[in-house]
């Protein structure tokens, strides 16, 4: 899962250095930008609460995946935190599958983006 987020966020500060000398950037660089600063906020937690595996596994597939992209850089730190309150409340089958398995399967993958589909809609 680290891999992703790694690279996005290598190329979101690689681009974000860039752009401070550049006033047009063009779709997707802004697009990518924006990408970045939710990953960033995305990985800010609390002192002394750390995420399980499992948590950090959808909250990184969230921010990779675009589900964060029409949510605020703002509200990223509420979605996060309303988005584990769903998995624990109604998905508790499916962080158990993810600490189970130790990976995404194909079957996990599916129910995880029904999850964050049906939960990022009713946060917008």
């Amino acid at each position: 899962m680290a891999g992703p987020v790694k690279g996005e966020l290598a190329q979101y500060r690689e681009m974000a250095a860039f752009a401070k000398f550049g006033s047009d950037l063009d779709a997707s660089t802004q697009a990518m930008l924006a990408r970045g600063e939710r990953l960033t906020e995305l990985l800010k937690q609390p002192q002394f609460s750390p995420l399980s595996m499992a948590e950090e596994s959808c909250m990184i597939y969230a921010g990779t995946r675009g589900y964060l992209d029409g949510i605020d850089v703002a509200d990223v730190q509420r979605y996060e935190e309303e988005l584990l309150l769903n998995l624990h409340a109604d998905h508790k089958d499916l962080l158990d599958e993810i600490t189970k398995e130790q990976a995404l399967t194909d079957s996990i993958e599916s129910k995880l983006k029904a999850a964050l589909e049906a939960f990022t809609k009713r946060f917008a």
